[in-house]
């Protein structure tokens, strides 16, 4: 083998070798991602329903004008606001799940035709 054809063979496992590590890297960093992003849809999820139920009991008639539950009431409605800032981010694990619903939708459909 010629000087040339060792150098270019050294090459090619070193950009193979980094092409592997890159990618490995990247698929985790992204399995990372989602999980984080499933985790804060979830906390986004619970602090609605927190929320919603907290405007419910304020509203009976027992607690209505009550200023603590009024107070409590806002914080958590300035708290979802905060979390909606995020909203780009626990979007990246609903969109996948959407677009399954969409292909299973259509199957129900041609199934009932």
């Amino acid at each position: 083998m010629s000087r040339l054809e060792i150098i270019l063979i050294a090459l090619l496992i070193l950009s193979s070798a980094f092409n592997i590590i890159v990618f490995v890297y990247a698929r985790r960093a992204i399995s990372v991602l989602m999980t984080a992003s499933e985790e804060l849809g979830d906390l986004q999820q619970m602090i609605n329903t927190f929320s919603s139920h907290l405007t419910s009991i304020y509203e009976m008639d027992m607690f209505y004008g009550d200023e603590t539950l009024r107070g409590l009431m806002e914080h958590a409605n300035s708290f979802v606001d905060q979390m909606e800032t995020f909203n780009y981010v626990y979007q990246l694990s609903e969109e996948a799940p959407a677009a399954d619903l969409e292909v299973e939708e259509e199957t129900e459909i041609e199934e009932q035709a």
